[in-house]
């Protein structure tokens, strides 16, 4: 009997594990407002890196400049 229905067995399962996933996943995911708030956390916490690096390079070029 299983060798007739393998492939209908199979796609059952394939389904089910489909929904598992996204189920786990709209449960588990955080709200907008709380993404929001971590994000502007996060930036006001940590300088700009980038600005810092420019601001070394600009430093250097005018260092070797000067030479």
């Amino acid at each position: 009997m299983l060798s007739k229905y393998w492939k209908k067995i199979g796609l059952i399962i394939v389904i089910v594990a489909c929904v598992f996933n996204v189920m786990i996943k709209l449960i588990n995911k955080l709200s907008m407002d709380k993404e929001m708030v971590a994000s502007a956390q996060y930036v006001q916490e940590n300088p700009n890196e980038e600005q810092q690096n420019e601001q070394k390079q600009e430093k250097q070029v005018t260092q070797n400049t000067k030479k």
